[in-house]
């Protein structure tokens, strides 16, 4: 493995429940939300200070942030989608979408796209007011991903399922997983595509060739929960239920650097979620354990 120097600089608590969902605000704060429905804002300038903006009656897996405009979209598992605005710290509108758990949230060409346990995605506008929807997959839409005109479905029938933005059909349906697909991930250049889940395997798959499967990994001991690439696109990580967080060569699908409990003072649960932030290229992750760490990597450049 190559020479990278890995430091922990902060462990945030204050979740009384699994942290299971972490949404970029700008380049030094973020928001985490879980089991315990609290919705926390974090500054990585001021590390001990978050600050709770709302609490949300269930857990919530999904958020999504609108930077125009200032307002943070949150699903909340079995009722449907609140609409907060973060410096009021207040709803100022919600939608109930039936009694499902809602695993994603993306903000697609000024819409909200929401996927659901029961295989649906419902495109909303910003005013919450429902413009479509489409059951795509026999079980749960895990994952939503967008690049160009493309999204790319993880879904727990296990296929990854690439949709056209202007038609909503299906292009091209993945088929390599051998159980629920929790991530897929575009690389930044959007010259391949990311899929990982409850198998444990990295699978990369050819955007420019009909998404041909070129490398299949077996990556982790246990579910792969997350996958995200560093904005230049030269290295990715991935979060797993075996408690790890694993550095990637981009290019080479090479493994670099291995952050757990014993080596790194990691987590001591399953890892849910990442950001790789603009602010010092730092690395923040969240776990069952309640906390969220926060990495400095540095890498042999």
């Amino acid at each position: 493995m190559s020479k990278i120097e890995v430091k922990k600089l902060h462990t945030f608590l204050g979740h009384n429940d699994s942290i299971y969902t972490l949404q970029v605000v700008d380049d030094k704060r973020f928001i985490s939300a879980g089991g315990d429905g609290m919705i926390v804002l974090w500054d990585l300038e001021s590390p001990d200070e978050g600050e709770v903006i709302v609490k949300i009656p269930n857990s919530v897996y999904a958020l999504t942030y609108d930077p125009d405009e200032g307002y943070l979209y949150v699903g909340q598992n079995n009722e449907g989608i609140h609409k907060i605005d973060l410096q009021g710290k207040k709803e100022v509108k919600s939608i109930h979408l039936g009694d499902h758990q809602i695993f994603d949230l993306q903000l697609v060409d000024d819409k909200v796209s929401v996927g659901l346990s029961n295989g649906e995605v419902i495109t909303l506008s910003k005013s919450l007011s429902i413009e479509n929807r489409k059951k795509y997959a026999s079980d749960r839409i895990r994952c939503i991903d967008q690049f160009e005109n493309q999204i790319a479905l993880g879904c727990s029938d296990n296929i990854t399922r690439i949709i056209d933005r202007s038609s909503d059909e299906v292009l091209f349906e993945l088929k390599g997983h051998k159980n629920s697909v929790f991530a897929s991930k575009f690389h930044p250049s959007g010259k391949y595509l990311i899929t990982a889940g409850r198998d444990a395997q990295l699978k990369v798959w050819d955007t420019q060739v009909d998404y041909v499967l070129r490398e299949s990994i077996a990556a982790h001991l246990y579910t792969i929960n997350d996958v995200i690439f560093r904005a230049d696109g030269r290295y990715f990580v991935t979060a797993s239920m075996d408690k790890s967080i694993k550095l990637w060569d981009a290019h080479n699908f090479k493994l670099l650097k291995v952050l757990d409990k014993h080596r790194h003072a990691g987590h001591g649960n399953s890892v849910n979620k990442l950001l790789w932030m603009n602010y010092r290229d730092l690395l923040v992750t969240c776990s069952d354990d309640r906390s969220i760490s926060v990495w400095e990597i540095k890498f042999a450049e």
